[in-house]
């Protein structure tokens, strides 16, 4: 394996990491949106902002890092991606202010209209973002960013059905695993309650999930026949192995396994992303630049990699330790 795989291997997972806690965040704002009027919604909200409280502003540094390590390693990457498709991300960046700023803003206020307002743009940041973000997933799956800085449209990359089919499913799967999250969450505060809510909400999520999973796949079959190609060759077992850790997923939902469920939606959403790795493999651009031909100079592979060993101590450490500080709970867990 060369240093430029193993590079593109290390932001790969940082995109990961980013669609598990981030997007479990993005997810939570979701559920915000739907948990009802000020009173009704009270304890739901309560526990969002308890569950991502501390580590909202955290689970963003998957996606500077992820970043990056593009703009470092794979220029011709970065400058194509982020040259075409400039209005989505720059559109997922003001959701991503809005959304930390009004959440913050929200704790601090004492009037309802006022908690509504915040609130309003907090739920309704944690919407788009996700959406423009898938937008921009899809529009590089699909092949719709051809090499070169300005080289494809600004508006159609991104803008057309199978994009936006690809956006709505980054929001219905953030729904799910913030679902499937909180309903862990809510046992271990000991509310009844919310486990029945959450645990229903994470039921019927996944179920749209695989709905909406599979009408993607009747889009990429037209719309990007490589790619399906790939997902059903070389990246096949891996989407199986999805299909089969979100069924389970659902299973132990139903028997109230809460912990393992988690573990096991985490598991289908990763396959996901490496089965989409597998099956475009070697390319990073359509059928266009490839992982060799996208990398920097060996010189810069080479001290990133070593910067990115040396920051890894410090960070991986605190990152786990927040994690498993955070998820101590003063009630009994499952």
């Amino acid at each position: 394996m060369t240093l430029a795989t193993v590079m593109a291997t290390i932001m790969w997972l940082g995109v990961t990491f980013y669609a598990l806690f981030g997007g479990a965040d993005f997810g939570a704002g979701f559920w915000d949106l739907f948990a009802g009027n000020a009173k009704h919604g009270n304890d739901q909200r309560k526990l969002i902002e308890h569950s991502i409280g501390p580590v909202w502003e955290t689970n963003h540094v998957w996606l500077i890092f992820v970043l990056v390590i593009m703009w470092t390693c794979f220029p011709t990457l970065y400058g194509s991606v982020t040259s075409t498709l400039w209005i989505p991300f720059t559109l997922a960046a003001f959701g991503i202010i809005a959304r930390g700023s009004t959440f913050a803003f929200r704790k601090v206020v004492v009037k309802t209209w006022q908690r509504r307002i915040f609130g309003a743009t907090f739920a309704f940041s944690s919407i788009v973002t996700p959406f423009f973000l898938g937008t921009i997933v899809g529009a590089v799956a699909l092949g719709r960013v051809p090499l070169g800085v300005g080289k494809g449209n600004e508006i159609t990359s991104w803008l057309s059905p199978p994009c936006i089919m690809i956006g709505i499913l980054a929001v219905t799967v953030c729904a799910y695993l913030a679902a499937v999250y909180l309903t862990a969450d809510a046992r271990r505060s000991g509310n009844m309650k919310l486990v029945a809510q959450f645990r229903n909400r994470a039921l019927g999520a996944g179920i749209v999930a695989g709905i909406v999973s599979m009408g993607g796949i009747l889009f990429l079959h037209t719309a990007a026949p490589t790619l399906t190609h790939g997902l059903t060759h070389r990246g096949l077992p891996l989407v199986v192995l999805s299909g089969i850790a979100g069924a389970v997923t659902l299973g132990l939902l139903y028997i109230e396994r809460f912990v393992a469920a988690r573990i096991s939606a985490a598991l289908a959403v990763v396959c996901v992303i490496w089965g989409w790795a597998a099956a475009q493999y070697p390319y990073v651009l359509g059928s266009q630049l490839t992982i060799a031909h996208a990398a920097s100079e060996p010189a810069v592979l080479h001290a990133t990699f070593v910067s990115l060993c040396v920051g890894a101590v410090i960070l991986i450490p605190s990152l786990a330790w927040l994690y498993m500080l955070f998820q101590q709970g003063d009630t009994q867990a499952e």
